[in-house]
């Protein structure tokens, strides 16, 4: 459907967890304006569309590290000089470490989180960040070493909040033992819903709230793959979703999403971001765009109103045994939360 023209509307503000961190409604991850679905975008273009977002009532600001890897957060830092920083949430994130090719290994000990967040600080200069994220588990050593890092950071007054990504229901609570996690950073989309069963119900009992990445299917549901190729050095390229005899099957599923889309008169990317700001106000998500006029039409998703059986319907078009392929590492230990078990805490002698 056609964009009906920009006009600027009130992006609500939600609590995000329980320990006070108050976000927008919908972030904007800022992966894409370094790497991921494109080449880097340059500098001025990456700062308006940040400085756009934050004019249009996003506060909520996703970077990490690895992005780039450490451009990313140069961007976002240079973009926010020209922002008011008090009234901006900033996350960022580490824990992978990029080698080539998109190889990544994982690190979680106690020198590593403070090298890192204090690598971040400088890069982002910024005094502080208000969501830190492990952005992968290492499942070499016991989360509570890595917790206990953080816990100290949060007392030095360098990280506000901390947050886990892609963490299993074993790690959550035990990191939660430590120190309160905030939010729990996850792909969670139409067609990538096996959170719902197990870490959803987690973060309720704990009062942690939900971050939503890749939450239009990294850009299936807005039409990547469909209606715009998909670059060869992309890792999509690489990801069974958009690939060969799957990509066919799963164009019936984006045939569906578009047919209800035409009935709530919005684009395809703005129901399947509909469906899920309506699953609670402790789901947050955070779609990334390098262009101004997507940047609008995901803040429009707001506007698009979904009843209980509209949900369901728009749920039953995606039916999860109909996906053909897999997410992205989804059978990469390490990786994805299936796989982040981490070694038990050793007790000390007393």
């Amino acid at each position: 459907m056609a964009d009906k023209g920009h006009q600027a509307i009130l992006v609500p503000r939600v609590k995000l967890g329980t320990q006070g961190l108050e976000v927008s409604k919908l972030g904007y991850g800022c992966l894409g304006l370094s790497m991921f679905y494109n080449d880097p975008v340059p500098e001025d273009v990456g700062t308006s569309i940040i400085t756009e977002a934050f004019n249009n009532g996003v506060t909520f600001f996703d970077t990490s590290d690895v992005y780039g890897p450490n451009t990313n957060e140069i961007l976002v830092g240079k973009a926010l000089k020209k922002l008011p920083r008090e009234k901006v949430q900033l996350a960022s994130k580490f824990g992978l470490l990029w080698n080539s090719n998109y190889n990544f290994t994982v690190r979680g000990d106690r020198e590593y989180v403070r090298s890192c967040c204090e690598a971040s600080l400088q890069r982002l200069d910024v005094d502080y960040i208000d969501l830190y994220y492990v952005h992968r588990i290492d499942t070499t050593i016991p989360i509570e070493e890595t917790m206990e890092e953080l816990k100290k950071l949060v007392e030095e007054r360098k990280i506000k909040y901390i947050g886990l990504s892609e963490a299993n229901p074993d790690t959550i609570r035990r990191a939660h033992a430590v120190y309160p996690i905030t939010a729990v950073q996850m792909e969670w989309s139409l067609w990538t819903r096996e959170i719902e069963e197990e870490i959803v119900p987690v973060c309720r009992e704990l009062g942690i709230g939900i971050v939503s990445y890749f939450p239009i299917g990294s850009g299936f549901f807005g039409g990547r793959g469909i209606k715009e190729a998909i670059p060869e050095n992309s890792p999509l390229a690489m990801m069974s979703r958009f690939t060969g005899e799957n990509l066919e099957k799963n164009k019936i599923i984006y045939s569906r999403i578009e047919r209800l889309a035409e009935k709530h008169r919005c684009t395809t990317a703005q129901l399947a971001l509909s469906w899920l700001l309506h699953l609670g106000d402790d789901v947050v998500p955070i779609p990334g765009t390098t262009k101004i006029k997507n940047l609008h039409s995901n803040i429009r998703s707001l506007e698009v109103k979904l009843t209980e059986e509209d949900l369901k319907e728009v749920s039953d078009a995606v039916p999860a045994d109909e996906v053909a392929g897999d997410r992205l590492f989804q059978n990469v230990i390490g990786m994805s939360w299936n796989y982040t078990n981490t070694p038990p805490r050793v007790k000390k002698d007393s």
